[in-house]
């Protein structure tokens, strides 16, 4: 298939089927840390660069192979909403399967009515919020002559009055540029304009066309998880195995964790499992008795559960 692959596993939405819409690389961005490298020339006219009809049959084929799929998710090589008639497509893909649609996008051209209409029928929407200010805007995503910071945010603020679905900003975290406390006070207010949902931290860790991109030190994460946890619950970019081996105050100590940041329900079962040495039944029973404890509500993204402070 050309546009279509997948179903691939993915730490934000589960099992998705990647739907592509777009030729490498089209964008309205060049970011300093793109997977796909650098923007060789920007795009920013939106057009239907594919037959959508080509774009729903191989999305049936798919659909009839019978993998399991949590989620179908439109993503460009490039910026996703260059495709115009997008909304086209998600409103076909509803009609054939209850299967929830999500859009991945750099939200540079939610500033324009027409785009944001067609986004209204998604399930989850993903764009992004790298920065709080002009300065770092321009040094982080580099965006095509005539984009600024000021309409990319006033784009995802309008898009989160008419939209109805999960909006789940997505920040990527990078050292030295936008984790310091001044960045992530000026990026949590910004944020809090948008009201999003939820925030996703993710981290540089795939190759980067910029040599100045590099991890943040965990500090800096733990820090942007505690400033930006102000505006929504935020997920932690590191998935690391949870230990409550040696933990007194079970209570406690999930509590202290669940403050900083969702705790994946499948993660805790895990740790309590391997806490009591196997024993499933008593794993179960504790997950339960602390869930009930009333100091925890549930969340689910992408088909799995989160423990959010309640």
């Amino acid at each position: 298939m050309q546009h279509v692959f997948g179903p691939v596993s993915s730490k934000r939405l589960g099992q998705s089927l990647g739907v592509d819409l777009l030729p490498m690389k089209s964008c309205t961005w060049n970011c300093v840390y793109c997977q796909l490298g650098k923007t060789r020339e920007y795009v920013t006219e939106r057009r239907e660069f594919y037959s959508p009809e080509e774009i729903l049959r191989e999305i049936r084929q798919a659909l009839q192979a019978g993998s399991h799929i949590d989620w179908i998710t439109f993503v460009g090589s490039g910026e996703t909403l260059l495709y115009k008639g997008i909304g086209r497509l998600i409103g076909e893909v509803k009609k054939i399967t209850a299967i929830p649609v999500a859009v991945i996008t750099n939200g540079s051209l939610l500033y324009l009515p027409e785009v944001r209409r067609e986004l209204l029928q998604a399930d989850a929407v993903l764009p992004s919020l790298n920065a709080g200010s002009e300065e770092l805007y321009l040094r982080i995503d580099r965006p095509a002559p005539g984009f600024s910071f000021r309409p990319h945010l006033d784009g995802l603020i309008a898009f989160r009055r008419e939209y109805k679905g999960k909006l789940w900003v997505e920040v990527m975290l990078l050292k030295g540029m936008n984790d310091s406390d001044d960045a992530l006070l000026a990026l949590s207010e910004a944020m809090q304009q948008v009201d999003p949902d939820m925030v996703h931290l993710v981290l540089p860790t795939r190759p980067a066309p910029e040599q100045q991109v590099s991890l943040p030190d965990t500090e800096r994460i733990e820090r942007a998880v505690s400033i930006l946890s102000a505006v929504a619950p935020v997920v932690h970019p590191v998935k690391g195995g949870m230990d409550l081996g040696g933990v007194v105050d079970l209570l406690e100590a999930v509590t202290a964790i669940v403050s900083r940041h969702p705790v994946q329900e499948r993660e805790l079962r895990a740790a309590l499992l391997a806490r009591f040495s196997g024993d499933r039944e008593l794993a179960e029973r504790t997950l339960q008795d602390l869930f009930s404890s009333g100091l925890f509500d549930s969340v689910e993204q992408a088909g799995e559960v989160y423990w959010i402070p309640s």
